[in-house]
């Protein structure tokens, strides 16, 4: 078998090969695109801040990696078409995607002061438009890189909000399930139309202090919120979770390690998903 064929740990080794990481200037992805180049692989840092990907393509390089920052806005398509030929132009192919765009905004969130019956319809469609057309298009135009060579791995990232719709997130919490069952059907098409050794799955964070949702979760005195308190109480490690929870769910997926592995949804969160409360 080629699993008893070579030492284990290298199955996690990632040289040689190049993932893009969309969203990759943000608290998470930009520690995905880091432990990527840690791996060995190349990354393209993609996101729309020219000074945000610059930076952590420069602190992949400073840790001894390869990587190319491209800004780049995952919901143009001509613009993701332009960078899969910058990545071919720099290191001639791809191998991993990281589907990590995506985020909420307070229009499509309802609280005291907004209810479901004032929600802007522009906000839920932009909410929607990033979280699920801002994984499709780049699966799209990255994927035939993928197809080409016959091999890869896509990653989405997806939610805790993805399984039991939470209070207030309406929009983003359906954003992410739609993404579960946008990885499953990207999984089954990929194996059965193209190449078995392509796979696509997803990650699911549960609850992880970022610029979006800090101010949901904590007080300015660094106190917990009401929210934040409850989703404590409701996580059974009692904690948030920190960017470097999601680095062995992530090079699991990206390398021969889970060779056998697609359609799946791998749940970071703490226990929060498996606690009902009692």
């Amino acid at each position: 078998m080629k699993w008893m064929a070579k030492n284990t740990w290298d199955h996690y080794g990632l040289q040689g090969k190049t993932a893009v990481v969309t969203g990759g200037s943000g608290v998470l992805c930009g520690e995905m695109a880091r432990a990527l180049g840690r791996a060995g692989a190349n990354v393209v840092v993609m996101a729309r801040s020219v000074e945000g990907v610059s930076r952590v393509a420069q602190e992949i390089r400073e840790q001894g990696g390869q990587a190319l920052p491209l800004a780049c806005d995952v919901l143009d398509e001509d613009a993701l078409v332009d960078a899969r030929e910058e990545i071919l132009k720099h290191f001639g192919g791809l191998d991993i995607l990281v589907n990590g765009a995506g985020g909420n905004r307070p229009e499509a969130t309802t609280n005291q002061g907004r209810s479901f019956f004032d929600l802007d319809t522009e906000g839920v469609r932009s909410v929607f438009d990033l979280n699920f057309l801002g994984s499709l298009l780049p699966a799209k135009v990255f994927g035939e890189l993928l197809v080409k060579k016959d091999e890869g791995s896509i990653i989405n990232i997806s939610s805790a909000a993805s399984f039991h719709p939470m209070t207030r997130v309406v929009a983003y919490a359906g954003a992410k399930a739609a993404i579960n069952n946008f990885t499953e059907w990207l999984a089954v098409y990929m194996a059965q139309e193209y190449s078995r050794r392509i796979r696509v799955n997803a990650i699911a964070p549960g609850f992880f202090i970022a610029e979006q949702n800090h101010a949901l979760l904590m007080q300015p005195d660094g106190t917990l919120t009401e929210r934040g308190q409850k989703i404590i109480d409701h996580t059974p490690m009692g904690r948030f979770g920190e960017a470097q929870d999601l680095v062995g769910a992530l090079l699991w997926l990206a390398s021969d390690a889970s060779a056998f592995v697609t359609g799946t949804v791998v749940i970071v969160d703490g226990g929060f998903n498996a606690y009902s409360g009692v």
